[in-house]
């Protein structure tokens, strides 16, 4: 992987994470004000949660390969 890449993916990688973030504030605002809708709390959790799969796989092509 190129340093361009790396930086490509590492500044993706940030913006994953601040959306998510956002995402988390979000549905505990929802939470907090009793006035959850139901189908959008559950829209928020699976992008959510789609955001947190796509960080990982994204740390785990910017971690080296160890041989054991």
């Amino acid at each position: 992987m190129t340093d361009d890449e790396e930086q490509s993916l590492l500044a993706r990688l940030a913006q994953l994470r601040e959306e998510h973030r956002d995402l988390d504030d979000a549905i505990a605002a929802m939470l907090s004000a009793n006035a959850a809708d139901q189908l959008q709390l559950t829209r928020l959790k699976k992008r959510k949660l789609q955001l947190k799969d796509q960080i990982a796989r994204m740390e785990d092509s910017l971690l080296p390969d160890i041989i054991a």
